[in-house]
């Protein structure tokens, strides 16, 4: 297994988009231009070591009181693009996704032990302040989604297998950045093949939760540029994998032989590719219940 990293590690992967900064009214673009300008800019585990300072406070502040004026920075094609954390307004979303999955027993953490972690009168003020904020600001999107432990089926559909990235990290770097394991591609490929991945599904299969992922995609999508790059970064998983089996993953490209299999109407292969899918991240999965 890789090495542990010296910092703690989220073991999720991440769905980003880069606009470029002609997308962004003022006086916002202003301040990206000047931002994007920095010699070094901050990484994920420098949001992720704020995220965790905030926690130590009783009681927690499991929102930020201010929205991050951060962002990732990238250069497409000669186009500086960035993509901001907004933070703030991810952590109103991953709280309230967390207050749902524990009503519904959908995560294995008792009752006690989330009340401990985030006493119920904070998620409750963080609730009604959200819903304040929403009021004011009804278009509001994350630049940014996570999942923990695995990386949705309907986010491979993106990308193709050629655009597949895997490096250790340069010398110099943060130790701890043991492995980038990423697909990057452009808006215009990324919405033209979920709408060809979504055309097969919904031809060769009923409705289900990877058709309404996948609209759910599609739609956070459309609110992007259409010259922005799009993302998916396993980010810490890459440290929970073994790496040979990070040289081995190539799930972009079983779910495009996937796709083609159904729409060629060989079953059998299709079959075949989704096992090796569900396969490689069901043991990913398993990873997270490990002592």
């Amino acid at each position: 297994m890789a090495e542990k990293a010296s910092v703690v590690v989220p073991y999720a992967a991440y769905l980003r988009v880069y606009e470029p900064l002609a997308a962004f009214p003022e006086p916002e673009r202003s301040h990206w231009i000047a931002y994007a300008k920095q010699q070094r800019f901050p990484t994920a585990q420098d949001e992720i070591r704020r995220a965790l300072a905030d926690l130590v406070p009783v009681p927690p502040v499991v929102v930020p009181v201010r929205e991050s004026a951060e962002a990732f920075v990238a250069e497409v094609d000669g186009v500086t693009c960035v993509c901001p954390w907004r933070t703030r307004l991810r952590s109103w979303q991953a709280l309230t996704a967390l207050t749902q999955a524990a009503a519904d027993n959908e995560i294995a953490l008792p009752q006690p032990v989330l009340d401990a972690a985030l006493p119920p009168v904070v998620r409750r003020q963080a609730a009604a302040d959200y819903e304040r904020w929403r009021e004011r600001n009804p278009d509001a999107r994350p630049w940014i989604r996570t999942a923990l432990w695995h990386v949705p089926v309907r986010w491979f559909v993106l990308f193709e297998d050629e655009e597949r990235e895997f490096a250790k990290p340069e010398s110099g770097q943060e130790s701890g950045q043991q492995f980038v394991f990423r697909y990057r591609t452009p808006m215009v490929q990324a919405r033209r093949r979920l709408a060809r991945g979504l055309k097969v599904l919904r031809e060769e299969l009923e409705e289900g939760p990877l058709v309404e992922g996948l609209i759910d995609v599609g739609r956070w999508l459309e609110e992007f540029h259409p010259r922005s790059l799009v993302e998916l970064d396993y980010g810490g998983l890459a440290h929970a994998i073994p790496e040979e089996q990070l040289v081995g993953d190539h799930s972009a490209a079983d779910v495009a032989e996937g796709l083609q299999a159904l729409r060629e109407g060989d079953g059998e292969r299709a079959g075949a590719a989704y096992e090796r899918l569900t396969a490689r991240w069901r043991a990913v999965r398993r990873l997270q219940y490990a002592s």
